[in-house]
């Protein structure tokens, strides 16, 4: 595949996943995938323009409220969308609801951008992977049905077995680590027709189990700093995102590091 010098600006839309959790910077700050790919594609394009309006916590119906027209009033060659999967996993979720949401922002950015990029996010294995996974295959067969429809690329990051391993997971279970980040910038680099530096679907090297107690040391410690304010935000409405700005607002040079 040859270098798609055509692109020159990437807006990216959606929740944590593309905000960049947990991929975290020794200021505090948060890169994560969208910003590696911004990088990269900045390093063979100059002027290269990026926007990131992802919030944590996002649902879809909130994504398309805040985010979509504004990415679309962009007019960006590249706009990346991953939205709806913060909804599967809500104890009450209107599925045809959510369906309707996300083709509604298909519909609005397909047409305001060269290339809609839609995937199919990837899942931690585990017993909460398979407690939701009919509404995320449900979620992702919407998903590759509106590409088709919409002459949009879907990076199937779900199908990658080496995202599922839980080493490529935050302790916090939800959000993937620096090198998952990476992977999933690779994934969509290539998608975008761009020549592979890597194989992303790579599996990581064994790895030495875990002893039983240290398993219930890291579920406990799980529990209390993760899934217990997740529990309480959600029985009280609030969300990680109340308040927070999107990431990178405007349209603007890309001005961090070339990857």
């Amino acid at each position: 595949m040859q270098m798609n010098a055509n692109y020159t600006s990437l807006v990216a839309v959606g929740d944590s996943f593309t905000e960049g959790m947990s991929d975290l910077q020794p200021d505090g700050t948060y890169r994560g995938w969208a910003d590696l790919l911004a990088g990269r594609m900045a390093a063979h394009s100059p002027g290269f323009r990026y926007a990131n309006l992802a919030v944590r916590g996002k649902l879809i119906g909130q994504i398309v409220a805040e985010q979509v027209d504004v990415a679309a009033a962009m007019r960006a060659d590249v706009v990346t969308l991953v939205g709806g999967l913060n909804d599967t996993l809500r104890p009450k979720c209107d599925m045809h609801r959510v369906r309707d949401l996300l083709e509604e922002a298909v519909e609005r950015l397909a047409p305001s951008c060269k290339q809609l990029v839609l995937m199919r996010s990837p899942g931690r294995n585990g017993p909460v992977l398979e407690r939701f996974r009919p509404r995320m295959e449900e979620l992702f067969a919407h998903i590759d049905d509106l590409a088709s429809r919409h002459d949009a690329l879907v990076v199937d990051l779900y199908g990658a077995a080496a995202l599922g391993d839980q080493r490529m997971w935050d302790v916090d279970r939800l959000h993937l680590t620096a090198e998952g980040h990476r992977r999933v910038a690779e994934a969509v680099w290539q998608a975008l027709g761009h020549p592979p530096e890597e194989d992303w679907r790579t599996p990581l090297a064994a790895a030495v189990p875990l002893t039983w107690a240290r398993r219930r040391i890291a579920d406990a410690r799980f529990a209390k700093q993760h899934l217990v304010p997740w529990i309480g935000r959600r029985l009280t409405g609030r969300s990680s995102g109340d308040g927070r700005p999107p990431k990178r607002p405007e349209l603007l040079p890309y001005d961090g590091p070339l990857f």
